[in-house]
C-alpha cells in the first residue's frame, strides 16, 4: 500500500500542484491509516472495507484526537480513495461513508494595534540580525502571508519603488502593497545587511538565517517568540496571529473584504468573512462598554 501513497503523491505534486505541505499532511495521515490497517491484519487496499475506515475513525475518536484533525485525516482518505477509484486501483470508494464531524469554529486569535506596535518596534538594533528581524516582521504585519510565504520569498518578488510583493503558491501567484514603514525596514535590509548574510552570493532568496541559509518556518516561530516576550505580550502567539491580525485591523479600519481575501489569497470568501464577525463582535463591545444606555 506504501506504493499506492508514493504514486498518490506524484499525482498530488504533478498534476494537483498541491504546496509541500499539503502533500507532507495527506502522507503523515495515510501513513498512519496503513499502520492501523496493517495492525488489523490488512495489507490489500482492494481488502479495505467502509467498515474499516469507519472503525479508524471511531479509533481515533476514542484516543481524544480533535475534530479537526478527525476531520483532516477524513479529507485524506477521500482525497486518496478519490484517486484509486479514477485509477481504477480500486473497484469502490470505501471512503463514501465517511462523514466529518462538526468543527466549532473559534475566532482566531489576535493581536491590539497597540501590541503589533510594540512587537514591531522590539528589534531596534544595528545588527544584521537586528536589521534582518525588523524587515522580516514589519513586511509580515504589512502583507499579512503566511510564514511559508515569507521565509521562501526572492529578491526578484519584491518590488521597492511600487511597493508590493508578489507572492507564488502552487500555480497561482498574487501581488500584495506594503507601507511605508515595510518599505524602510526592507530598504535598509536590502542596502548591505542582506549580501552579508547570505552565505551562498547566487542564492535568489530575500531572507537568511544567521548562519547564511534561507530562514526555517521554526526559524521563525522562535524569533516571534522571543520578540513577543520582550514586547510583553501574554498571549502565546504565533507567526500565522500576524496574519490574522493584519486581516482583522484593515478589516476593522474598512477595508472591504473582496480585497482581504486577494491580499490573503483565500480561494473562499467565507474564510475572510470571518475577520468581519470579529468586528462586529469588537463594535458590539465598544457599543456595549460606551453606550449610556448600552
Amino acid at each position: 500500500m506504501e506504493e499506492l501513497i508514493n504514486s498518490f503523491m506524484t499525482y498530488l505534486h504533478n498534476v494537483k500542484k498541491m504546496s509541500q505541505n499539503t502533500e507532507l499532511s495527506y502522507r503523515r495521515d495515510l501513513n498512519k491509516v496503513i499502520s492501523y490497517l496493517k495492525d488489523q491484519g490488512i495489507d490489500d487496499i482492494k481488502k479495505v472495507t467502509s467498515t474499516n475506515l469507519t472503525g479508524y475513525v471511531m479509533y481515533l475518536e476514542k484516543n481524544k484526537f480533535s475534530a479537526a484533525t478527525v476531520s483532516r485525516n477524513i479529507a485524506s482518505l477521500k482525497a486518496f480513495y478519490h484517486y484509486l477509484v479514477k485509477e481504477g486501483l480500486v473497484d469502490e470508494d470505501a471512503a463514501t461513508a465517511l462523514h466529518a464531524p462538526k468543527i466549532e469554529k473559534k475566532l482566531p486569535e489576535i493581536l491590539s494595534m497597540d501590541e503589533v506596535v510594540r512587537l514591531l518596534e522590539q528589534p531596534h538594533g544595528d545588527s544584521s540580525k537586528d536589521i534582518r528581524d525588523k524587515a522580516m516582521l514589519e513586511l509580515l504585519y504589512a502583507t499579512g502571508i503566511r510564514v511559508t510565504e515569507l521565509i521562501t520569498l526572492k529578491t526578484e518578488d519584491v518590488n521597492l519603488n511600487m511597493g508590493y510583493i508578489v507572492c507564488r503558491d502552487a500555480n497561482k501567484e498574487r501581488v500584495i502593497p506594503f507601507g511605508n514603514e515595510a518599505k524602510k525596514a526592507l530598504t535598509r535590509y536590502l542596502q548591505g545587511t542582506r549580501n552579508a548574510m547570505v552565505a551562498d552570493p547566487n542564492s535568489e532568496y530575500l531572507f537568511a538565517n544567521c548562519s547564511g541559509q534561507p530562514m526555517s518556518r521554526q526559524g521563525f516561530w522562535k524569533l516571534i517568540k522571543f520578540y513577543a516576550k520582550k514586547a510583553g505580550i501574554v498571549a502565546d502567539i504565533t507567526p500565522h496571529t500576524l496574519r490574522h491580525s493584519f486581516a482583522a485591523h484593515l478589516v476593522e479600519n474598512g477595508a472591504d473584504l473582496r480585497s482581504v481575501q486577494e491580499m490573503l489569497g483565500h480561494s473562499d470568501i467565507s474564510t475572510t468573512q470571518i475577520y468581519a464577525h470579529m468586528n462586529h463582535s469588537h463594535i458590539k463591545e465598544v457599543y456595549a462598554k460606551a453606550h449610556p444606555r448600552g
